[in-house]
């Protein structure tokens, strides 16, 4: 479903900020006369943004969160070709001022991983929009394009099966930053174990109602999540939150080694909340 709601407020919000900045002409200095009794006014500039620089995309995600997203960086053997995989790849950039990005891939033997870490600073160089509205544009035209699905009525809470802080399914949970014990997880086991709180993968590689693409509450000034699975079993998921002037994206695959496995939906959005808590974590610090 598109999520228009939002749309028709930020264009209200700057059709009023549009309108501020028009009016009767002004004198040769630039200033309007008043009226009798009444005194000149100065229309007031948009606010800037809260931020004025970007994290350093490559070293923004620690070593142990990526041996939790990416288990395969803890098998390569060869220490020199392990420590490239920990710095990533910086995505090509011709301003660093305002979009920046950083790419890590790992092979193992059940499933090769990718992540993308993705920031841009929006700057408004209209006076009479804000940098966060000028963001909030930005991000509400991304939600609008995942097309989410209307939200699913439902008796339990739809953020508590991935809540970041929760780990139910032991050491395949984000909650374990150094990864130990966890690895590419197997839809196909899920199904055949089952999960009573139905947060395990359907045999068919669905997603389950309460894992649905979705706006997230607890994430940033808004965000969304969205989890899309291809014909090859690929699983993508994909967070992306605005804070203030900042729109941070987090896209995290996984092929498996073979078509019979489906990744999980419940492991990989929970990895990837997580990480998406701690990049939100250092716009606050």
């Amino acid at each position: 479903m598109q999520r228009k709601a939002y749309v028709p407020g930020v264009a209200a919000l700057l059709a009023v900020l549009l309108a501020g900045c028009t009016g009767g002409s002004g004198d040769d200095n630039g200033t309007t006369d008043p009226k009798p009794g009444e005194s000149a006014t100065t229309p007031t500039a948009a606010q800037p943004g809260k931020y004025r620089t970007l994290p350093e995309p490559c070293a923004a995600v620690s070593h142990g969160t990526l041996d939790s997203l990416l288990p395969g960086i803890k098998q390569v053997t060869d220490e020199e070709q392990r420590g490239r995989a920990y710095e990533g790849t910086a995505t090509q950039t011709y301003d660093t001022d305002r979009k920046v990005g950083c790419r890590w891939k790992a092979e193992s033997a059940a499933a090769t991983d990718h992540l993308l870490v993705d920031f841009e600073r929006v700057v408004s160089y209209d006076n009479a929009i804000s940098d966060d509205d000028r963001a909030t544009g930005i991000y509400l035209k991304r939600e609008t394009a995942a097309d989410l699905p209307e939200p699913v009525a439902s008796s339990e809470s739809p953020e508590s099966p991935e809540s970041p802080d929760s780990s139910p399914e032991g050491s395949g949970s984000p909650s374990d930053d150094s990864g130990s014990g966890s690895g590419p997880s197997s839809g196909a086991s899920d199904a055949e174990s089952g999960d009573a709180s139905g947060s395990a993968t359907p045999s068919d590689g669905s997603t389950p109602s309460a894992l649905q693409p979705r706006t997230l509450d607890d994430l940033g000034d808004e965000a969304f999540l969205d989890d899309a699975l291809s014909s090859s079993r690929q699983r993508t998921v994909t967070v992306v939150f605005r804070t203030s002037n900042v729109v941070v994206t987090i896209q995290y695959d996984e092929q498996p080694a073979t078509t019979t496995d489906v990744p999980s939906s419940k492991d990989m959005q929970d990895r990837a909340r997580k990480l998406a808590g701690q990049l939100a974590e250092t716009f606050n610090d």
